[in-house]
């Protein structure tokens, strides 16, 4: 006999000897030791190719006992067999049978701590073959179990999450297409996975209208609550062209008709203001969970105002002011975030609040929410640090959409708050050249608007007409806000006359002389003396510096650039 078919013959007779030496014992005779026997050799049937054999064993009639009580054992080296085999493999099939018999005849509660701990094990590449494979599987096994069914499939779904949150989100469209982990594809299986325990939840509901039964829709709500935040807060939810069925798209469109099934959505999109009740102790804890619940509570509004998932049950009663309202938290969370895909689905979220207004039709005491004051500040801050081209060009459109909406009274406040809280250049500069126009509405308008006029508008000038550091503020620096406030007064003085002096402004020329046009004065003739010194500098040391080939180098973000002779330097120093 040869030496392969003696080790296999031993795998196997070890297989039998156990399993006759168990037949003629009672249930309750089973040993430790017999358990660990049964799956040392059955595993090493598995690792040696004779699935078959083992198939054969588990199927006969009169090991129906062993099974249900040792078969649990064989799922880990199971499933490693079933994953390490090509599809068409015979004993991948063998295998797959044997798990599905397994399902059927081994004790509920022991093959569910099985199952869990195999997907709990996996890592890598591994999480999503393992969790396809087992999805079903433990369905089953779920379906049969009669104590603390809600609390294990809270424990299944919560374990199959965190196994996937893990890995990254296909974004582009060639990643979505490749699906190279198997993402898209695990994320909507486990939707399918969790029907059976929705439509459970709705008949329950259907059946009284005091359902008290909540452990099972409470971890229905926590798993549509992960889901939210992972993948779908990261992923790129626009239609794509060439993917007829999106699978990000589709598995949002079902995540949002569970929370319709279970009554959840509504009470989600506008009551979670009122604040959840909290089961940590901890504050820790409890931080993490609300800034977890902040970041899906995002994502639903985005996916409800933006892509309109499940805007057909939505009630067409609320005012367009108050739906901003309620979304400026989630836009706020949104914003603050620095990963492009939440930037941009923040932006459009606030986009799409915006365009249901009426420019003007704002009240200005929505700015005494905090939520109103944060918004402009977040863009602000998006405009100025955020890397890429097309998201600060948009923060830009956005602030001005925002200060549209407002009323003149709102436009007035904003725009104190951003000249206090804003330290960019340019920003300030923008937003002087917003207060001139609204200065020339009110000139040139039939009514009087006393928010840019009269001592409204003198206050609002202090701010703009003055140096932050006097005479030695560096021109360079805030040149854009210079210019722009330096376009204002110029304005002010020709467009309305002494004798009117609608604006006020003549009342404080001397004012505007002494805090803003004489430190300028200074700081212009400073700045030019140390130009004309280094330039002086530059020509008496030329010669020096040629003999010596001095060059001065340049780096700009963490790039050397090509190195400036001092002739070069001289001539940027003319500039």
């Amino acid at each position: 006999m040869p030496e392969e078919q003696s080790q296999t013959t031993m795998a196997v007779d070890e297989l039998q000897a156990i399993i006759q030496r168990c037949q003629i014992l009672e249930e309750s005779d089973f040993r430790g030791e017999d358990f660990n026997l049964f799956q040392v050799a059955g595993q090493k049937c598995l690792e040696d190719g004779y699935a078959a054999q083992l198939l054969e064993v588990i199927q006969n009639e009169k090991n129906k006992v062993i099974i249900k009580n040792m078969g649990w054992n064989l799922i880990s080296p199971l499933v490693r067999c079933i994953l390490a085999y090509k599809q068409e493999d015979d004993k991948q099939e063998h295998c797959l049978k044997i798990l599905d018999q397994l399902v059927q005849l081994c004790n509920p509660k022991e093959l569910f701590l099985g199952l869990l701990e195999q997907i709990e094990q996996t890592s890598g590449e591994q999480v999503c073959p393992t969790v396809m494979l087992l999805l079903q599987p433990l369905q089953t096994v779920l379906l049969k179990l009669q104590n603390k069914k809600a609390y294990s499939v809270g424990l299944s779904l919560a374990m199959i999450m965190n196994q996937l949150t893990p890995l990254p989100v296909p974004y582009t469209k060639q990643q979505i297409q490749e699906d190279k982990l198997g993402l898209c594809r695990c994320c909507n299986a486990v939707v399918d996975f969790a029907k059976p325990f929705v439509n459970e939840v709705v008949k329950n509901m259907e059946k009284s209208s005091e359902y008290n039964d909540m452990e099972l829709k409470e971890e229905l709500l926590k798993f549509c609550m992960k889901s939210l935040k992972y993948p779908l807060l990261t992923a790129h939810l626009e239609q794509l062209e060439g993917i007829e069925e999106h699978p990000f798209r589709h598995f949002a469109t079902e995540i949002i008709d569970i929370l319709q099934d279970i009554r959840e959505l509504m009470p989600l999109v506008f009551i979670h203001h009122k604040g959840r009740r909290s089961y940590w102790e901890n504050q820790e804890f409890e931080d993490i969970e609300r800034k977890n619940s902040a970041d899906s509570l995002a994502c639903l509004s985005y996916l409800m105002f933006v892509q309109h998932f499940g805007i057909n049950c939505f009630p067409m009663v609320f005012s367009p002011s108050y739906l901003l309202q309620c979304n400026m938290t989630h836009i706020e969370v949104l914003l603050n975030r620095t990963e492009e895909s939440m930037l941009s689905k923040g932006l459009d979220l606030f986009e799409s609040c915006l365009l249901r207004m009426e420019d003007n039709s704002l009240s200005h005491q929505y700015l005494e929410f905090r939520d109103f004051i944060n918004v402009p500040q977040d863009l602000v801050k998006v405009m100025t640090l955020c890397p890429m081209e097309y998201l600060r060009k948009k923060s830009l459109n956005m602030l001005q959409l925002f200060i549209d909406k407002f009323d003149a009274e709102g436009k007035y406040t904003l725009f104190r708050c951003l000249l206090k809280t804003s330290n960019h250049a340019g920003v300030q500069g923008y937003i002087i050249q917003k207060i001139k126009d609204q200065i020339h509405l009110s000139l040139t308008k039939a009514h009087d608007n006393v928010w840019f006029t009269g001592h409204h508008l003198i206050s609002l000038l202090d701010l703009v007409l003055f140096l932050p550091e006097g005479a030695e503020t560096d021109l360079l620096q805030n040149s854009d806000r210079i210019m722009a406030s330096l376009n204002l007064l110029r304005y002010l003085v020709i467009k309305d006359c002494e004798s009117e002096n609608q604006t006020g402004v003549w009342t404080i020329l001397a004012k505007i002389e002494k805090n803003f046009l004489k430190p300028l004065h200074v700081g212009l003739n400073m700045s030019k003396a140390h130009y004309e010194a280094e330039i002086k500098n530059k020509r008496e040391n030329r010669r020096d510096a040629n003999n010596s080939n001095t060059v001065c180098s340049l780096t700009v973000s963490e790039e050397k650039m090509p190195a400036m002779t001092t002739e070069m330097q001289l001539q940027l120093l003319y500039l």
